[in-house]
C-alpha cells in the first residue's frame, strides 16, 4: 500500500461514543454495502472494545439479522461525519492499522524505485550505475524492473558493483543466480578474480593474494 497524501495520517479523529482516538486503517478494497469503494485509501476506526456500539452490537445484529457481528464507529479522512461499519470479529481491522513512520519509509522506497526505473532509459548513456544498483538491491521492487537492471549490469563493466551485491541477501534465488553470473563475466572481462580467502579483487593470473598474502 502506498498512500499518496501522508498528511491524512496526521488527522485526529475522536470516537463520538467512547471518546477514544480512532486509528488510521487501510480501507478494504470494496465497500461491502454498495461495492463502489470507500473513496479513500484510509479510514479511521474506533477499535475500543468497550465502545457502546461495539459492545451492544453483538446482540442487536443477532436479534435483527441472525448473524454473529457487531459495529465499529468509523470516519473518513477530512470528515467528522459519524458512520458505523459492521464487523464479524473482534480482531477485524486490528491487522490493518497503519504505522505512519513505516508508511513514510515505504513511500520513500517506492518513490526511489519509480525514479530508478525511469532512469534506466539513459543511465548507461550518462554513466550512472546508481539506478541499476538501486533496483537490484531493492527486494520490494517489481521483478520486471529488477530483471532489466540485472541485464544492464554487464553493460557498465563496473567492478564496483561486486561488493554491494556480495554483501546483499537476496530473497529470490533467481536474482542471486543472475547477478552471480554477471559478476563472473565482469571478472573475466577485466582479467580479475576474487580471492577465496579475503574476497578482495586480484589479478586473474595471481598465485598469491596481494592483500591477505595467502597462496592461491
Amino acid at each position: 500500500m502506498n498512500i499518496r497524501d501522508l498528511s491524512i495520517l496526521e488527522e485526529e479523529h475522536i470516537c463520538p461514543d467512547c471518546k477514544s482516538k480512532m486509528l488510521a486503517c487501510e480501507a478494504p478494497p470494496v465497500h461491502v454495502g454498495d461495492g463502489l469503494g470507500w473513496g479513500s485509501e484510509v479510514i479511521f476506526i474506533c477499535l475500543n472494545d468497550d465502545c457502546p456500539p461495539f459492545k451492544a452490537g453483538w446482540q442487536k445484529v443477532d436479534v435483527n439479522y441472525g448473524h454473529k457481528a457487531t459495529f465499529r464507529n468509523m470516519q473518513l479522512p477530512g470528515s467528522k461525519e459519524q458512520n458505523v461499519m459492521m464487523v464479524a470479529s473482534p480482531i477485524a481491522f486490528t491487522g490493518s492499522i497503519i504505522d505512519p513512520e513505516a508508511m513514510r519509509l515505504q513511500n520513500e522506497r517506492y518513490t526511489k524505485e519509480v525514479a530508478a526505473v525511469a532512469a534506466l532509459e539513459n543511465c548507461l548513456e550518462v554513466g550512472d550505475i546508481g539506478p541499476v544498483m538501486t533496483l537490484i538491491l531493492d527486494e520490494a521492487a517489481t521483478p520486471a524492473g529488477r530483471k532489466k537492471a540485472v541485464e544492464m549490469l554487464i553493460l557498465f563493466n563496473d567492478l564496483s558493483c561486486i561488493d554491494p551485491i556480495r554483501n546483499h541477501t537476496f530473497k529470490k534465488p533467481e536474482f542471486e543466480r543472475a547477478t552471480n553470473m554477471i559478476i563472473s563475466q565482469l571478472l573475466k572481462h577485466n582479467f580479475k578474480q576474487e580471492c577465496p580467502f579475503c574476497a578482495e579483487l586480484i589479478k586473474a593470473q595471481a598465485t598469491k593474494c596481494l592483500h591477505c598474502k595467502e597462496n592461491l
